[in-house]
């Protein structure tokens, strides 16, 4: 695979996701942070989150893409998902209070899409990856304590994972760089192909 310092095309990251942006530069890419500013809706349109997460990135990385001459365009979009419902980013305290309570005590759902777009030629990458996150049981006051860090500011689940060993989260199937909003290992993969073939 191509050396972030040597990757062929112009990064941007379709995202102002400060745990996006920190993935990116731990893995030493050199890019640029142009969000993309998208309404995204609550619901899954299809009733499955594997396409929401699909379709939005791709929205996502499309509404960046087609304002760029040239480059390459890595967009995302995460969310939770529980009893056949979307589990997005909390509006309030009170609503993240609703989620955590729904979340805790459960393993849920945790689907990322990711979508690469090249310009000018207007190729496109597009994958979804699902990691299983359970949260222990929580009480009321350690749900109170949770809030009072404010680590569900505009994070997907109302949770923002922790490194290297997270109190309250578990990652019991797939990596955690998914959980955190962009799968590096799959990603790696893709631009090392893209460098190549493109």
């Amino acid at each position: 695979m191509e050396t972030p310092a040597r990757f062929p095309f112009r990064l941007i990251l379709a995202s102002g996701s400060w745990g996006r942006k920190w993935l990116m530069e731990q893995a030493g890419y050199p890019f640029e942070v142009k969000p993309s500013r998208i309404d995204e809706p609550t619901e899954a349109r299809l009733g499955d989150c594997r396409h929401y997460v699909g379709e939005l990135a791709w929205l996502k990385a499309e509404a960046v893409a087609l304002k760029e001459p040239d480059g390459l365009v890595i967009a995302a979009d995460t969310v939770g998902w529980l009893h056949g419902r979307v589990i997005g980013k909390p509006e309030d305290e009170a609503d993240a209070r609703r989620i955590i309570k729904s979340l805790s005590g459960t393993v849920h759902e945790l689907w990322t899409g990711v979508c690469l777009w090249h310009r000018p030629t207007d190729r496109q990458v597009c994958w979804q990856e699902l990691s299983l996150v359970r949260m222990k049981a929580l009480t009321d006051d350690e749900i109170e304590a949770y809030l009072k860090t404010r680590k569900w500011e505009g994070c997907s689940g109302a949770y923002s994972i922790e490194f290297p060993h997270d109190p309250v989260l578990t990652i019991e199937r797939g990596s955690a760089s998914n959980v955190v909003g962009l799968p590096m290992e799959s990603l790696e993969k893709a631009l090392g192909w893209v460098a190549k073939m493109w």
